[in-house]
């Protein structure tokens, strides 16, 4: 095993039939919850200017349009609508997209976890990318589903992660350039982020 990090140069990132109908069905998180999430991931994906690939399933249909909070915060994020592929990996556009990103780690969210997402994370894989799966950030609607499905892409090598873990390995150090938004980025994310920020601004006198 070895430890090639998340870098702001390596990653891109992948958001997986991310739409309004298909949230609906999530029951593995509070709606407010797996919103606040998605919203996290892709402000990462704002901040650290990582490569981002949105795809839909039948958009003009049941499963809906695109989740708001992605788009408004990747609008030049190229996005892949499906006609039918239940595989997002099987869409040739979709699988070019990423390629031509240049990047080889793949962050991947979807709903739903055990097919949006593990199906493009498993043919990712077995492409030659380095895929983690961001599982906070992806949601089903029953969490023995979710766990099967979890348990079926670590057995090839796929990473679970979390925003927060993936946000702490870009930023790499509190110093760099990005210290005081990624700061901003979980207080607004993460409750008891955001009281460890208002204690350090209050010590500091702003």
């Amino acid at each position: 095993m070895s430890y090639d990090r998340i870098t702001a140069q390596n990653s891109a990132v992948l958001f997986v039939d991310h739409q309004t109908g298909l949230a609906n069905g999530v029951q593995t998180q509070s709606p407010p919850e797996f919103n606040n999430n998605v919203k996290a991931f892709a402000t990462l994906a704002k901040v650290y200017k990582l490569p981002a690939i949105i795809t839909t399933s039948a958009s003009d249909g049941p499963n809906g349009p695109i989740m708001p909070i992605v788009t408004n915060l990747l609008p030049d994020a190229t996005i892949v609508h499906r006609p039918g592929e239940i595989n997002a990996w099987d869409n040739k556009d979709f699988v070019a997209a990423v390629k031509n990103t240049g990047r080889k780690k793949l962050l991947i969210a979807g709903i739903s976890t055990e097919v949006c997402l593990a199906f493009a994370a498993l043919s990712a894989k077995e492409d030659g990318y380095d895929v983690y799966a961001v599982i906070d950030a992806s949601g089903t609607w029953n969490k023995i589903v979710e766990d099967a499905a979890i348990a079926r892409m670590v057995q090839v090598g796929i990473k679970p992660i979390t925003w927060v873990a993936v946000g702490a390995e870009l930023l790499g150090d509190w110093r760099s350039e990005h210290g005081e938004e990624h700061a901003q980025l979980m207080g607004d994310h993460l409750p008891f982020s955001a009281n460890n920020i208002s204690g350090y601004l209050a010590a500091k006198g702003q």
